[in-house]
């Protein structure tokens, strides 16, 4: 870990683009945040407030996502993994606790599984469960959604609450995520996950889902935390998959705590 008693703000080149970044310094526990899917760096700010100054948070805006973040010709999986590489490269941090909400929970698993040294532990918040939900007919059903959404999401993007994302660069993105998620995928990368890792569940539904859709994927990580014994669960919530780091940020912000102890006793 390094230390950078600065807080600091301002755009990190990668590729094509460049992310907005939020620093804010100091000596603590570097903390680094990943989004959902397209979502902003401001979704954290009850987590961090319950946090505190004692740690060092770090937030970005993914490509095309925000107010800032530089629109890209790659929105693909492996892109947003290598944009926590350069982030934290820009920062100077090499040792960092991730926490990750919805994609941003795949995004964790996947960059701990693949540099253990270097991650502190992930806290997966209502994400990165493996299941086998991507078919032909929910790829037809997500290509729809996002077509039906089209219209409205640029009027909200000078606002940053939409990404500048392409109804189908959006939906594409959500099926490559989807077949990511697979059991077989997803369950061999967080089979090789060996440092402290809790996920934050929620309940009930999420957006684009029906039924009890979402309840059966959260019920993929039962075998997970069978097979790996770095994984637990820490809490299932109340609250729904949209509203968690609104409602339940206490949670999320305990197994925080909670993963940087197990590291502590670890050393």
């Amino acid at each position: 870990m390094t230390g950078n008693d600065t807080a600091w703000t301002g755009m990190v080149p990668v590729d094509d683009t460049a992310l907005a970044v939020t620093d804010t310094g100091g000596p603590g526990i570097p903390v680094i945040y990943l989004n959902g899917q397209f979502a902003t760096q401001g979704y954290w700010r009850r987590v961090l407030a319950e946090l505190g100054p004692e740690w060092r948070h770090i937030t970005f805006d993914e490509r095309g996502r925000g107010r800032k973040s530089g629109r890209s010709a790659d929105y693909s999986f492996e892109a947003a993994v290598r944009d926590v590489d350069a982030v934290l490269a820009a920062r100077g941090v090499d040792r960092a606790l991730l926490v990750g909400w919805s994609y941003g929970a795949y995004v964790g698993a996947h960059w701990a599984a693949r540099n253990p040294k270097r991650t502190i532990g992930a806290v997966l918040v209502d994400g990165a469960c493996p299941y086998d939900w991507m078919d032909e007919a929910m790829e037809v059903r997500i290509r729809k959604m996002f077509r039906r959404m089209g219209w409205f999401l640029p009027l909200l993007r000078p606002t940053g609450l939409a990404p500048r994302l392409t109804a189908e660069e959006q939906a594409e993105s959500n099926i490559e995520l989807g077949r990511l998620g697979g059991e077989r995928e997803l369950g061999a990368v967080l089979d090789s996950v060996v440092v402290p890792t809790r996920y934050v569940i929620a309940s009930g539904t999420s957006l684009g889902s029906r039924g009890d859709e979402q309840e059966r994927i959260r019920a993929g990580l039962d075998a997970v935390t069978a097979r790996n014994p770095h994984i637990e669960v820490s809490a299932k919530v109340a609250s729904n998959h949209g509203a968690i780091l609104r409602k339940d940020f206490r949670a999320v912000a305990d197994a925080v705590r909670e993963v940087d102890a197990l590291d502590r006793a670890a050393r």
